[in-house]
């Protein structure tokens, strides 16, 4: 089964917000084995919507439609959708209903925009949406599907998860595909392609590598379809061997959940001392549900006043190494670990760009120090030329640190 994933909306072909609704979908459609083929976004007007939809049908098996169910006047999906599946526009009661029951655990109001919401195309299947005022809706032409969503993120998750994903795993038993995960860490794509050429090369029909690279690692996902479901295991076994020397993880959990499962499994505590990072450890390290359990909190030390008289970096090293070195970033983390009183710290201190760069300390240059029950240390990285780039893999490679360091620790 092949699919088109639409999104609608003006503000997504603006740039104004980041359509994170494709991924998502596409996401969970490759887990039950379906191909997406085509991501499309179309601005809110009705020709284009109309045009897109009948190229999409024409095209797939199964098409996702997220936005433009809204109450304003610029959502007009529902109408577009009604007019190409033939269907008037009536009341469903028990949408109507929902709605109702909706409004009223909110303490909002009903009003007529709201009502409009409950109004949907005569001979659709209503999908119930327990997040939000409008409703998800499921067409069917022939052995094809159409399911158009609500474009509020958590709203269409909400619908995926509950209603869209089992139920095409019901209606469709035979759908097949399954893949392994590993991330390798320090290796560029390029030289890591390079490296598993060969090995690639001899995947029997039915297998695929995919390299999907991100600040500080790449993600290798070896995918079989149908029949070359049963040799999975043994590619992905085969996969680790080359790798063999070079340091990966397995499985496709984030770093930072990773650090949090390791933490919690020894009951040990972090925290953090951030100045080139400006707060993303922390940020990255409390995305994570139940992160209470072991964070305990963040200085961010962008400036040395702060460094001294917070952290207790000794102002004369501060002159004589500057903020970004190695004692500078030992101190740092030291001084959050007695600060929070944890098992563990990291700090960063760094030259992010574009400017404040030296011959000496480059922009890209960033100093991760790391303090723990036995003792403190740290390292020096060249990353980028790009600010954002390095604060990401700053930020990776610290909490990479914090996880070699607990495991490394010895057992109480």
């Amino acid at each position: 089964m092949n699919a088109i994933v639409i999104t609608i909306g003006d503000e997504i072909l603006m740039g104004q917000i980041l359509d994170t609704n494709s991924r998502y979908i596409a996401g969970r459609l490759t887990e039950i084995g379906v191909e997406v083929t085509e991501m499309l976004s179309v601005p809110d007007r009705r020709e284009e919507i109309y045009n897109t939809v009948d190229y999409a049908m024409g095209e797939a098996d199964l098409i996702i439609v997220t936005g433009g169910l809204g109450p304003t006047k610029d959502d007009v999906t529902k109408k577009v959708l009604a007019e190409y599946f033939g269907m008037r526009l009536t009341l469903h009661e028990q949408a109507m209903r929902w709605l109702e029951e909706l409004l009223q655990h909110r303490n909002l109001p009903m009003n007529e925009a709201n009502r409009t919401q409950a109004y949907l195309p005569e001979g659709c299947r209503v999908l119930r949406n327990e997040k939000g005022t409008a409703p998800g809706m499921w067409f069917e032409k022939g052995w094809k599907s159409l399911i158009s969503l609500p474009g509020v993120p958590f709203e269409m998750e909400h619908l995926m998860d509950k209603c869209v994903i089992p139920e095409l795993k019901a209606k469709h038993p035979g759908l097949l595909l399954e893949y392994r995960m590993l991330k390798v860490y320090d290796v560029p794509e390029s030289q890591l392609a390079e490296h598993l050429s060969a090995w690639e090369s001899s995947l029997q029909e039915g297998l695929k590598l995919a390299y999907l690279p991100s600040p500080g690692l790449v993600r290798l996902r070896v995918t079989a379809k149908g029949e070359a479901v049963k040799h999975l295991d043994e590619a992905y076994e085969s996969l680790k061997a080359v790798l063999a020397g070079m340091k990966y993880t397995e499985g496709d959990d984030a770093i930072e959940k990773q650090l949090g499962e390791l933490l919690k499994k020894q009951g040990a505590t972090v925290a953090t001392a951030e100045s080139c990072t400006g707060g993303e450890i922390a940020h990255l390290i409390t995305s994570v549900p139940g992160s209470s359990a072991y964070f305990k909190g963040t200085v961010v030390a962008y400036h040395n006043e702060v460094k001294e008289r917070v952290l207790g970096v000794d102002a004369e090293v501060l002159e004589r190494e500057g903020a970004v070195s190695d004692p500078v970033v030992l101190q740092m983390a030291e001084g959050v670990r007695r600060l929070m009183g944890t098992d563990y710290a990291v700090a960063t201190s760094g030259v992010a760009g574009p400017d404040g760069g030296t011959p000496e300390k480059p922009v890209g240059t960033v100093w991760i120090g790391v303090a723990t029950p036995t003792g403190s240390y740290a390292r020096r990285f060249g990353f980028s030329f790009t600010r954002e780039r390095n604060i990401a893999k700053a930020a990776a490679k610290a909490i990479e640190m914090v996880m070699e360091a607990v495991r490394e620790a010895p057992r109480q």
